[in-house]
């Protein structure tokens, strides 16, 4: 049973939902089940016609969440399995085209609550942060075993961390005299590398554990993978909702959204009328990003940085 601490709260959950225009006889994915949430809200408005596909990394997260939905409707399936596997397990699943899909993008709260999965700055443990735990690579390797340049690059492009190079050049120090086993033993070092001044500007190991943990579960490359598929699974009328929490994956959302929904660009020496398959089939839905309200902002410390963007097969 999940603590009073480990209750997920679910990030900009109206706007989300109302974004996706459910219909109760539809077809929809929870790309990112978490503790169920926005899963629980999508099977409420189903139909006995409607069904709902979930997909999570995490073990834990899928037998938390199957008590949960049970109790709401039969009408869902929770599939273990990476979402950048998206098109793949629908297709195994006979499902070819879907009316919506829901993206949020954050570690859900019982992962980061969690001390063993190694995934906080503020609790000390093994250096994991794995969202599958069945997969080789963890942040133990990461630190102890990538070289001083790699570090550099993963945590100046995925932490976009102005002191990267301090960090990869303590880490690697450190290691020599022997390995970085736990996250407080890494923080320490984060904290050494950064100038007395700015300690005090939010906690220094946020940056750097963000990008491990991008680099741990490839997350920026499933991303891109992953929405590219989905567009192509929406039926007419159908809607992708992304939720965001920093900016690189804000980015990836925007260059997507931005390209399926321009089309080909009209060329003046070509005649009138492009062909059909030219033609823009995609909009976004709102073409200011969605923030969560200052309700939202006071209840939920882990809103600050969501974004919500919608976008709809036309």
């Amino acid at each position: 049973m999940e603590t009073k601490k480990q209750k997920h709260i679910s990030v900009l959950l109206r706007e989300s939902i109302d974004g996706l225009n459910i219909k109760e006889d539809g077809t929809y994915v929870d790309a990112t089940l978490g503790r169920a949430g926005h899963s629980s809200e999508i099977l409420k408005k189903l139909s006995s016609q409607g069904m709902l596909y979930a997909f999570d990394l995490d073990k834990e997260a899928i037998e938390a969440s199957k008590s949960k939905l049970s109790t709401i409707s039969p009408r869902y399936e929770l599939i273990h399995a990476n979402f950048s596997k998206i098109e793949e397990e629908l297709a195994n699943r006979n499902v070819k085209h879907v009316d919506g899909i829901l993206f949020d993008l954050g570690v859900s709260s019982p992962q980061l609550d969690n001390g063993e999965r190694g995934f906080s700055y503020n609790k000390d443990a093994k250096l994991d942060m794995r969202m599958n735990v069945e997969q080789t690579l963890d942040a133990y390797t990461v630190v102890n075993t990538y070289t001083e340049a790699k570090l550099y690059e993963i945590i100046s492009k995925y932490g976009e961390e102005k002191f990267a190079k301090s960090i990869s050049r303590n880490i690697v120090k450190q290691r020599k005299e022997k390995d970085i086993a736990t996250t407080l033993e890494l923080v320490e070092i984060i904290k050494k590398s950064f100038p007395p001044s700015k300690l005090r500007e939010g906690h220094p190991a946020k940056r750097t554990f963000q990008a491990i943990r991008i680099e741990v579960n490839d997350e920026l490359n499933n991303i891109e993978t992953a929405l590219r598929k989905a567009v192509n699974l929406l039926n007419k009328g159908g809607r992708i909702a992304v939720i965001t929490f920093h900016s690189l994956e804000d980015k990836i959302v925007k260059k997507i959204f931005k390209e399926v929904s321009e089309g080909e660009k009209w060329n003046k020496n070509m005649p009138l009328g492009l062909p059909t398959e030219n033609k823009v089939k995609y909009q976004v839905v709102n073409k200011k990003v969605i923030l969560p309200s200052e309700e939202e902002l006071t209840e939920n410390r882990r809103s600050h940085s969501a974004k919500l963007r919608i976008l709809e097969k036309i």
